[in-house]
Protein backbone atom coordinates (compact mmCIF):
# COMPACT_ATOMS: atom_id res chain seq x y z
CA UNK A 1 0.00 0.00 0.00
CA UNK A 2 1.01 3.67 -0.37
CA UNK A 3 0.63 5.80 2.67
CA UNK A 4 1.85 9.10 2.87
CA UNK A 5 3.56 9.09 -1.01
CA UNK A 6 5.72 6.02 0.36
CA UNK A 7 5.22 2.51 -0.52
CA UNK A 8 4.98 0.46 2.05
CA UNK A 9 5.52 -3.31 1.59
CA UNK A 10 4.19 -5.17 4.92
CA UNK A 11 3.19 -8.23 6.13
CA UNK A 12 -0.41 -7.96 7.76
CA UNK A 13 -2.71 -10.68 9.43
CA UNK A 14 -6.51 -10.92 7.92
CA UNK A 15 -7.98 -9.85 10.85
CA UNK A 16 -5.71 -6.85 11.28
CA UNK A 17 -7.44 -3.17 11.84
CA UNK A 18 -5.82 -0.43 9.47
CA UNK A 19 -5.72 1.37 12.85
CA UNK A 20 -3.64 -1.48 14.34
CA UNK A 21 -1.17 -1.62 11.15
CA UNK A 22 -0.98 2.41 11.35
CA UNK A 23 0.37 2.49 14.80
CA UNK A 24 1.71 -0.54 15.55
CA UNK A 25 3.73 -1.95 12.58
CA UNK A 26 4.38 1.68 10.65
CA UNK A 27 4.83 4.03 13.85
CA UNK A 28 2.05 6.15 12.58
CA UNK A 29 0.13 7.57 15.71
CA UNK A 30 -1.61 10.45 14.50
CA UNK A 31 -4.38 8.52 13.88
CA UNK A 32 -6.04 7.66 17.43
CA UNK A 33 -7.77 4.80 18.82
CA UNK A 34 -11.10 6.07 20.44
CA UNK A 35 -14.03 4.16 20.71
CA UNK A 36 -12.83 1.52 18.42
CA UNK A 37 -16.08 0.98 16.90
CA UNK A 38 -16.48 4.06 14.13
CA UNK A 39 -18.35 6.51 15.94
CA UNK A 40 -15.84 8.67 16.89
CA UNK A 41 -13.31 9.68 13.85
CA UNK A 42 -10.27 10.21 16.45
CA UNK A 43 -9.00 7.50 13.80
CA UNK A 44 -9.49 8.86 10.45
CA UNK A 45 -7.26 8.44 7.59
CA UNK A 46 -7.52 9.12 4.02
CA UNK A 47 -8.16 6.31 2.05
CA UNK A 48 -7.92 7.37 -1.76
CA UNK A 49 -9.92 10.82 -1.70
CA UNK A 50 -12.44 10.07 1.09
CA UNK A 51 -11.97 9.66 5.17
CA UNK A 52 -12.19 6.44 6.61
CA UNK A 53 -12.31 5.58 10.24
CA UNK A 54 -9.42 2.93 10.48
CA UNK A 55 -10.53 1.35 13.31
CA UNK A 56 -13.52 -0.62 11.58
CA UNK A 57 -11.15 -0.98 8.30
CA UNK A 58 -9.59 -4.28 7.67
CA UNK A 59 -5.94 -3.84 6.67
CA UNK A 60 -6.57 -6.05 3.92
CA UNK A 61 -8.98 -3.23 2.21
CA UNK A 62 -6.52 -0.96 1.68
CA UNK A 63 -4.11 -2.98 -0.07
CA UNK A 64 -3.41 -1.36 -3.04
CA UNK A 65 -5.06 2.25 -1.81
CA UNK A 66 -3.12 5.49 -1.68
CA UNK A 67 -3.21 6.30 2.32
CA UNK A 68 -3.08 9.42 3.47
CA UNK A 69 -2.76 9.89 7.77
CA UNK A 70 -2.32 13.25 9.47
CA UNK A 71 1.64 12.77 9.38
CA UNK A 72 1.23 12.81 5.69
CA UNK A 73 -0.18 16.07 5.69
CA UNK A 74 2.40 19.09 5.39
CA UNK A 75 1.24 22.90 5.74
CA UNK A 76 -2.17 22.18 4.62
CA UNK A 77 -4.41 25.75 4.73
CA UNK A 78 -6.92 22.99 6.98
CA UNK A 79 -3.69 22.89 9.37
CA UNK A 80 -3.11 26.14 9.49
CA UNK A 81 -6.59 27.26 9.92
CA UNK A 82 -6.87 25.33 12.62
CA UNK A 83 -4.26 27.01 14.52
CA UNK A 84 -5.31 30.40 13.52
CA UNK A 85 -8.37 29.60 14.82
CA UNK A 86 -7.59 27.60 17.91
CA UNK A 87 -10.00 24.88 16.88
CA UNK A 88 -8.29 22.39 19.35
CA UNK A 89 -8.35 21.74 22.63
CA UNK A 90 -6.66 19.11 24.13
CA UNK A 91 -6.22 18.01 20.62
CA UNK A 92 -6.31 14.00 20.70
CA UNK A 93 -9.55 14.49 18.27
CA UNK A 94 -7.87 16.80 16.28
CA UNK A 95 -6.03 14.66 13.44
CA UNK A 96 -8.89 12.57 12.50
CA UNK A 97 -10.70 16.05 11.81
CA UNK A 98 -8.05 17.68 10.04
CA UNK A 99 -8.15 14.63 8.03
CA UNK A 100 -11.40 14.62 7.55
CA UNK A 101 -11.79 18.46 7.10
CA UNK A 102 -9.09 18.23 4.43
CA UNK A 103 -10.84 15.64 2.02
CA UNK A 104 -13.98 17.40 2.48
CA UNK A 105 -11.98 20.66 0.64
CA UNK A 106 -10.70 18.06 -1.34
CA UNK A 107 -13.83 16.72 -2.33
CA UNK A 108 -16.10 19.70 -2.14
CA UNK A 109 -13.79 22.95 -2.69
CA UNK A 110 -16.99 25.32 -2.06
CA UNK A 111 -18.82 23.23 0.27
CA UNK A 112 -22.77 24.59 1.65
CA UNK A 113 -23.15 25.24 5.04
CA UNK A 114 -25.09 22.07 5.16
CA UNK A 115 -22.20 19.80 3.34
CA UNK A 116 -19.80 21.38 5.87
CA UNK A 117 -22.09 20.36 9.32
CA UNK A 118 -22.52 16.63 7.55
CA UNK A 119 -19.09 15.97 7.44
CA UNK A 120 -18.13 17.44 10.58
CA UNK A 121 -20.85 15.14 12.35
CA UNK A 122 -18.76 12.02 11.30
CA UNK A 123 -16.06 13.39 14.15
CA UNK A 124 -17.06 13.76 17.64
CA UNK A 125 -14.51 16.49 19.72
CA UNK A 126 -15.37 15.93 24.03
CA UNK A 127 -13.88 19.66 24.52
CA UNK A 128 -16.93 21.12 22.51
CA UNK A 129 -14.95 22.74 19.70
CA UNK A 130 -17.24 22.51 16.82
CA UNK A 131 -17.27 26.10 16.35
CA UNK A 132 -14.30 26.65 15.94
CA UNK A 133 -13.25 24.11 13.50
CA UNK A 134 -16.49 25.02 11.59
CA UNK A 135 -14.85 28.68 11.82
CA UNK A 136 -11.67 27.00 10.05
CA UNK A 137 -13.22 25.17 7.21
CA UNK A 138 -15.02 28.32 6.45
CA UNK A 139 -11.78 30.39 6.59
CA UNK A 140 -10.22 27.85 3.89
CA UNK A 141 -12.92 28.34 1.77
CA UNK A 142 -12.84 32.27 2.10
CA UNK A 143 -9.57 32.52 1.13
CA UNK A 144 -9.74 30.93 -2.33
Amino acid sequence: MEINGEMADIEIQAGETLLHVLRNKLGLTGAKPGCLNGDCGACTAMVGELPFKTCIMLAVEAAGQKITTIEGLHDTPIQRAFIEHFAFQCGYCTPGFIINCHSLLQNHPNPSKETIKSWLSSNICRCTSYQEINEAVLSVINRK
